[in-house]
């Protein structure tokens, strides 16, 4: 763990930002292997591959709904770890680690059993298309039944990059979505189980992933461990945990959120068409593949951010920044030009019919328009959250989906039908993207002077 600190601490910019990110969009790559993989093998079901693509895009957003719990509690807590190392304080981040695990252990366990037993009234209610209703229901609730795994994997991984081993915690995510590939064909074909089949693979895959994930804290190498005596509720530091998380929580529910509203407001304005639904989840999936990997960006940047946070170093804050937002900026740039040109490889990605491919060619570039802001909303607003200002990071993740999109999405469905559902989306995406930028852009150098002026205060303090 020595060399680790170390590196964050002195390393040299470049190298280090390239091993610390590299990892993590690796792992984000493979996570939307997680996302995409049961899309496109359902899809090829005979006879009812479309209604069981567009069932598995009315469960995407509730899925979302516990990823959110787990961004709440893990991109809460390991920050606030990171920053605690970065002070000499191990004791005390070895405490919200441990707390951490009991929030997660406590929310996955309420909410599986919530979901399983109200599986079919939450797909109605999320605007599922009649056909599709006995689809989603029977995933989601198979899905459910693993929920607390689900969330102490991507809750505790963090936790494992937070040290500086992004490529342990891309190894965490790698491994479960090879069990879901292997696994998705075996059950949904070979046994006969269809979408049942795609649901119990990401369970099993995701409880491989949480074996893997637990055992590296009983290592040597981290520097967490669980203790009970740790576990103890303690409310200042759960309250620390959940105001920092809250900005990414709010992101990914907002995600959700979104998609609840496209589904509802196409479901109107199509008469229930499953073909829109259909698209829109192959749209969606677009939209992660340009998303993700920039989010992965920020995550893996989060140790190096914190930890000289932590340490008060605005130079090397500075300069660890501009270098990941060049890189984001030129990643979103090549995959937005690439989507925006051929929208019709994500048609062919997920074998849609013709009435599906051709709303896919003729929407995707109006939904994704606005995407290339993706590198300041993704990349540079999971820095703010490593900086610690949860109060602009919550600003700034409400203001895409909460004020712009959602209203703009009811507006232009009235006027537009189906085409300003997908036309929302890139206008909110390119307004929001303007404005985070203006913020982040501007508040970023007075973040990195003001902690460099804190520390330097205290150990002027503390020689005296």
């Amino acid at each position: 763990m020595k060399d680790a600190t170390e590196q964050l601490k002195s390393g040299k910019i470049l190298p280090l930002v390239l091993k610390l990110t590299v990892p993590a969009v690796v792992a984000q790559l493979i996570a939307f292997l997680y996302n995409i993989v049961d899309r496109m093998f359902v899809a090829k079901i005979d006879g009812v591959g479309m209604d069981a693509l567009a069932a598995l895009g009315i469960v995407l957003p509730i899925t979302l709904i516990i990823q959110a719990f787990s961004n709440l509690v893990g991109l809460g807590g390991a920050p606030r770890a990171s920053i605690k190392l970065g002070e000499n304080d191990r004791a005390e981040a070895v405490k919200i680690f441990n707390t951490a695990f009991v929030l997660l252990l406590s929310i996955g366990i309420a909410i599986g059993t919530i979901t399983v037993f109200l599986s079919r009234q939450i797909v109605v209610l999320f605007g599922c298309p009649e056909s599709a209703v006995g689809f989603a229901a029977s995933y989601l609730r198979i899905y459910a039944a693993g929920t607390v795994f689900v969330m102490l994997a991507q809750g505790l991984n963090p936790f494992i990059t937070a040290q500086g081993y992004s490529i342990t915690a891309m190894l965490s995510v790698l491994i479960g979505a090879l069990v879901n590939i292997a696994l998705d064909p075996l059950f949904i074909f070979v046994f006969g189980m269809g979408v049942d089949g795609a649901s119990l693979a990401t369970v099993v895959s995701q409880f491989v992933s949480f074996v893997w994930i637990t055992a590296f804290f009983f290592t040597k190498r981290s520097m967490f461990e669980f203790d009970i005596k740790d576990m103890k509720p303690d409310l200042k530091r759960i309250s620390g945990i959940l105001t920092l998380g809250f900005s990414p929580f709010i992101m990914t529910l907002t995600e959700c959120a979104i998609q609840i509203v496209f589904n509802v407001n196409l479901n109107l304005a199509t008469g229930g068409n499953k073909d829109y639904t259909a698209a829109l989840t192959v749209m969606l999936s677009a939209l992660q593949l340009i998303s993700l990997p920039l989010n992965g960006l920020g995550y893996g940047m989060q140790p190096f951010v914190s930890y000289n946070y932590g340490r008060g170093d605005a130079a090397r804050l500075k300069s660890g920044v501009k270098c990941v937002t060049i890189i984001a900026f030129v990643f979103a740039a090549v995959v937005w030009s690439v989507s925006m040109a051929f929208p019709q490889l994500y048609a062919y990605l997920f074998s849609a019919s013709a009435a599906v491919k051709d709303i896919v060619v003729k929407y995707t570039p109006l939904f994704l328009m606005g995407s290339i802001m993706f590198f300041v909303q993704m990349t540079l607003q999971n820095i703010n959250v490593a900086l610690g200002q949860a109060g602009s990071a919550l600003f700034l993740a409400v203001l895409r989906k909460v004020i712009i999109l959602i209203p703009l999405c009811f507006a232009l469905t009235h006027f537009c039908g189906a085409k300003g559902v997908y036309m929302s989306e890139g206008i909110a995406d390119l307004a929001a993207g303007l404005i985070t930028a203006t913020v982040i852009f501007i508040t970023f150098p007075k973040v990195f002077k003001a902690r460099e002026r804190e520390v330097s205060s205290s150990k002027a303090d503390g020689a005296n």
